[in-house]
């Protein structure tokens, strides 16, 4: 179990929790609103067609194109380089699995959704603890319950490690170790009670657009269930 920190609050003089224990604690509603959409829940129970899950990735792209860019061109930030680590990448594993899934296909997506969650990430590069909230939200996510998605679609499909390049980490031999020091690294930020509020709120703000794009899939779930 990871170590809490605690600092002291400037308001009442009660302990306040780690920047990062905050963000999981103070998002736990809208992680969970997202994690049981629809279309979520039929991708989990293996119910999502090759089409659903392009339609997907396709998405994803958006979103890790906008994190990378703004990751790459904001490093003198301390908190874009405090996340920031070239083995969490991830669109090239995209672009990799849209080989497998749909060769010589499109690579951009009409979605609504998605364009809005680009353009919020882009925002983030206003303050590093912003984007440090959609960085944590996406990444960690990937190195947790995402894992559990590949494993889900390399048996539906019978994939045999193909097409699933997004949920592989081989540079990353103990994700939990790795989410550990990742925690650390935010904690150590020395956040003020004000500004872990307002990263708390972006991390909430990131798994809304997280919905809303299952929500934009959902609405097409007949035609993506297998």
């Amino acid at each position: 179990m990871t170590v809490i920190e605690q600092h002291p609050s400037t308001e009442s003089g009660d302990l306040q929790p780690s920047l990062s224990t905050a963000m999981r604690v103070g998002s736990q509603a809208e992680h969970e609103a997202a994690e049981h959409s629809d279309f979520m829940s039929e991708l989990l129970a293996g119910r999502i067609n090759e089409a659903g899950y392009t339609a997907y990735l396709l998405r994803l792209r958006e979103v890790y194109d906008a994190l990378e860019s703004t990751a790459r061109a904001h490093l003198d930030d301390p908190a874009v380089a405090a996340v920031h680590d070239p083995v969490l990448e991830r669109l090239s594993a995209i672009d990799a699995d849209l080989d497998h899934w749909l060769p010589g296909g499109p690579r951009t997506v009409d979605s609504p959704g998605a364009a809005a969650y680009r353009d919020r990430v882009l925002a983030s590069a206003a303050w590093g603890g912003l984007f440090a909230a959609h960085h944590y939200t996406r990444y960690l996510g990937d190195l947790s319950g995402g894992q559990a998605i590949g494993r889900i679609l390399d048996r539906t499909f019978g994939l045999d490690g193909q097409g699933i390049a997004f949920y592989d980490f081989t540079e990353i031999a103990k994700p939990k170790l790795y989410k550990d020091a990742y925690r650390a690294r935010l904690d150590a930020l020395g956040t003020t009670p004000a500004e872990t509020e307002r990263v708390v709120e972006e991390v909430k703000v990131a798994f809304r657009m997280n919905q809303a794009l299952f929500a934009e899939l959902g609405a097409r779930i007949e035609d993506f269930r297998r």
